[in-house]
């Protein structure tokens, strides 16, 4: 039920900030304003509200497919706490995944971002990581591929994007979301490695 949760506060939260420039203002991610004013909260709230409907959708949608995933995986591999553990990799996801946009552009006043991009890159590749050989399709290519193979292809893709700073998408949040997932997982999980290689070539 928790991603179920996660995805009602998130659709409450965008739909509110959507009509309502005060709301917005007070919980976008604003590394000045957080630097300047030790507003920390908004690594958090930035998470939770969206830019419009379809980066709300795209982002929900794929925390519908995924975070069910790890969310199940972590109430078995952490009997009575795995619920604990997934919000933690979420929230953690939200902060870490911002931090290098934070250092960034922290003597920066009109850079802002929001959307909870950077968690559910942790919430997927922590997918990756328990289900290697589950089969992802990206677009625009129309057929499904391993997702062991599909995870480097996305890093590679969002640290590359990341650098050349061309759109409005957050690809740092993407790249950093992701490998905090990895690393997370393999530090909850002491079996994460041993288990993603079995998968892949066993």
């Amino acid at each position: 039920m928790i991603t179920y949760i996660l995805i009602a506060i998130s659709v409450a939260c965008s739909l509110y900030a959507f009509s309502n420039e005060r709301f917005l203002s007070a919980t976008i991610f604003n590394p000045y304003v957080i630097d300047k004013r030790k507003q920390y909260y908004r690594f958090i709230t930035a998470g939770f509200i969206h830019a419009d409907m379809l980066h709300l959708f795209f982002n929900m949608y794929a925390l519908y497919l995924f975070g069910r995933i790890v969310e199940m995986a972590f109430t078995v591999l952490f009997p009575g706490i795995g619920n604990l553990m997934y919000i933690g990799l979420y929230l953690s996801a939200l902060v870490m995944s911002s931090m290098f946009s934070f250092y960034q552009h922290k003597e920066n006043p009109g850079y802002n971002a929001l959307g909870a991009s950077g968690a559910v890159s942790a919430v997927l590749f922590a997918s990756i990581l328990i289900y290697p050989t589950q089969k992802l399709m990206i677009f625009p290519i129309p057929f499904f591929i391993p997702s062991y193979i599909v995870g480097p292809l996305y890093l590679v893709y969002s640290y590359y994007m990341g650098r050349q700073n061309l759109d409005n998408i957050g690809h740092d949040a993407h790249f950093f979301g992701a490998l905090w997932g990895i690393l997370l997982t393999v530090l909850l999980w002491r079996d994460a490695l041993k288990n993603f290689i079995e998968q892949v070539f066993g």
